[in-house]
């Protein structure tokens, strides 16, 4: 398995949304949204080292809107509402694929 890399994650991000949306986003801003979906997997207990974790562990219905509300409670984050969903399943399809290389 591969190690993750922000880097490689925030590049996934970007490619999901418009060339217009992702120029509005610096690395930060995206990185901030890889963290809150972090901090979702520890309050969830994803991140425990005896859970084994998995796509079908992981609610992505409830963790999109977990992102929402975070977002929308940084009134200074440029993170479009529209492209929140996107970001959220760029960054899910992101880790499937370093599980997926062994």
């Amino acid at each position: 398995m591969k190690e993750f890399d922000e880097k490689e994650a925030i590049k996934a991000m970007r490619d999901s949304v418009s060339t217009e949306s992702s120029s509005l986003y610096d690395d930060d801003e995206l990185l901030n949204v890889i963290d809150i979906i972090w901090d979702w997997y520890d309050d969830q207990g994803l991140l425990d080292i005896d859970t084994e974790t998995d796509d079908d562990n992981i609610n992505s219905e409830a963790l999109i809107k977990h992102v929402f509300k975070m977002i929308a409670k940084d009134s200074a984050s440029p993170i479009k509402r529209e492209d929140i969903e996107s970001l959220v399943m760029a960054e899910l399809r992101y880790e499937q694929s370093l599980e997926d290389t062994i």
